[in-house]
């Protein structure tokens, strides 16, 4: 039983790289609130109540194209973001830019126009998806995708120190393994029972438990929240 409710009515949501996994049940516990949603990816996340603006963030000039489309955003969620599995003699430069496009570079664009549009009404929250791996280290992902998960962290910080002061409130998560489509079909039931038995509350997060600490954030119980890094690992750290 889901003992937890939020009333975000008439509230803009602009989720990135809302289509699947986390980003996609936030974008349905926001329908669920009651907000208008737009979900920003390649493709369609097929939630009725969810609008899609097709983009492809790793490109500066489609989302300035995707801010045009609005006169006010309340809330922006940044989960957009692409993970590779290689040691540092297998990353070649063009290999570690790009990524650093998609899940570090698109940030920073995605907050400055966000801020943009959140002075003017003097009012605004900003959630970043870290990474688990963005506060310690990762057992599997590359050196880029580490350092990019700790760009966001740093990111965070810093615009936050920047723009409270106009009562935009930017904040981040750090989620750890989650029961995603992805890995339910890159795991046997085998590791995914060893995996669980190697995080604290012995098992493996729900995407509606990554989801709700997003609502949260944007929500009045976090008014007095800026600058935070929330972990959301079962207390692997």
């Amino acid at each position: 039983m889901n003992d937890i409710s939020f009333n975000f009515l008439g509230k803009v949501v602009v989720v990135f790289g809302g289509s699947r996994g986390i980003g996609r049940e936030i974008c349905q516990q926001f329908v669920l609130s009651g907000a208008i949603v737009y979900c920003v990816s390649r493709t369609s996340p097929g939630i009725e109540g969810v609008k899609h603006l097709r983009c492809d963030i790793a490109e500066e000039k489609q989302l300035y194209a995707v801010f045009n489309n609005f006169d006010k955003v309340d809330f922006v969620i940044n989960v957009a973001g692409t993970n590779l599995c290689e040691p540092i003699e297998n990353i070649e430069l063009p290999e570690w830019d790009r990524l650093m496009d998609i899940n570090l570079r698109s940030f920073f664009v995605i907050c400055k126009e966000s801020v943009r549009l959140m002075k003017k009404q003097n009012y605004g929250r900003i959630v970043n998806v870290s990474s688990i791996a963005g506060r310690n280290k990762s057992i599997v992902s590359g050196v880029h995708y580490t350092s990019s998960k700790y760009g966001v962290i740093g990111l965070t910080k810093q615009l936050a120190n920047e723009v409270s002061q106009y009562n935009i409130l930017v904040n981040c998560v750090c989620p750890s393994q989650t029961m995603t489509e992805m890995l339910s079909e890159s795991m046997t039931n085998e590791e995914i029972s060893a995996l669980e038995s190697k995080i604290p509350v012995r098992r493996i997060a729900t995407t509606t438990e990554q989801a709700l600490p997003v609502l949260f954030l944007c929500s009045n119980a976090a008014s007095y929240i800026a600058g935070a890094t929330i972990d959301i690992n079962g207390g692997q750290l």
